[in-house]
């Protein structure tokens, strides 16, 4: 199936709201809203997929069998999670090719240790920044297309400070990641500081009461982002509905 290129729509200079999807029902409904890019959020995935929390227990196996789900499904191009890479540079390598050869837009991939923990959780911790920069241009050469999207992003910021977070993202892009994911800046200055800082795509973290100040679409594209994913914002309005009408049915039983 023919899918716009995301790689074209970003150099269009403007936000692109992308809506997480997390199984198949969320994907059909989001893939024929008109959207530009979806996201599929590995939380939400790992959630739904095995009842399980996104710390690290879903496989390869487990994630790039869902990717291909999602991704032949929809006419929509699909962002997805790939965590650590799922292992070293090898494991990298087979992880990018996997994740493409599934029809994924592009591959999201974090310097997080192994086991990672979702991205606003605090203990986070990190690897060495030259570790994850082998991990880059293993993702880069391992891509049979540059339409193919790399996605790096660094949790550096809360353990270790801005800085230093800046310092990683500036690293992963003279590697050859296309799209920079400074996650949980805490303020709208730091937000506006990585706007002025970079000249690729910026990945925008909007997580209800999450660490980020979540911002309307006219700020974060004034700042510089150009991705807003909203990963979790469908799943828990479900979880809600859901739990609403099971209260019902426990309480009447009608």
């Amino acid at each position: 199936m023919s899918k716009t290129s995301l790689k074209g729509v970003l150099k269009k200079g403007r936000l692109v709201a992308a809506p997480g999807i997390y199984d198949m029902v969320s994907l059909r409904i989001a893939d024929r809203m008109g959207f530009e890019t979806l996201y599929m959020t590995g939380y939400g995935t790992v959630a739904s997929h095995l009842g399980l929390p996104d710390a690290g227990l879903a496989s390869y196996t487990d994630m790039v069998d869902r990717v291909r789900a999602f991704c032949t499904m929809a006419k929509t191009p699909v962002i997805c999670d790939g965590d650590t890479g799922y292992g070293g540079l090898l494991n990298v390598a087979h992880t990018v090719a996997g994740y493409e050869a599934a029809g994924a837009a592009g591959i999201q991939l974090e310097d997080q240790e192994f086991p990672k923990k979702c991205g606003h959780t605090p203990g986070r911790r990190v690897i060495p920044a030259e570790d994850m920069v082998k991990k880059i241009r293993v993702a880069v050469e391992s891509r049979s297309s540059p339409e193919f999207l790399i996605v790096a992003r660094t949790d550096a910021r809360t353990a270790l400070g801005l800085d230093e977070a800046m310092r990683r993202a500036e690293a992963y892009a003279k590697a050859g990641a296309d799209v920079l994911f400074v996650e949980s800046p805490e303020s709208v200055e730091e937000m506006r500081a990585i706007g002025a800082r970079f000249g690729l795509p910026l990945v925008a973290n909007m997580v209800e009461k999450g660490r980020t100040p979540v911002l309307a679409k006219a700020d974060l594209e004034a700042i510089g982002y150009r991705v807003a994913i909203f990963p979790v914002a469908a799943l828990l309005a479900a979880v809600q509905a859901m739990a609403g009408v099971y209260r019902h049915l426990k309480a009447t039983g009608s």
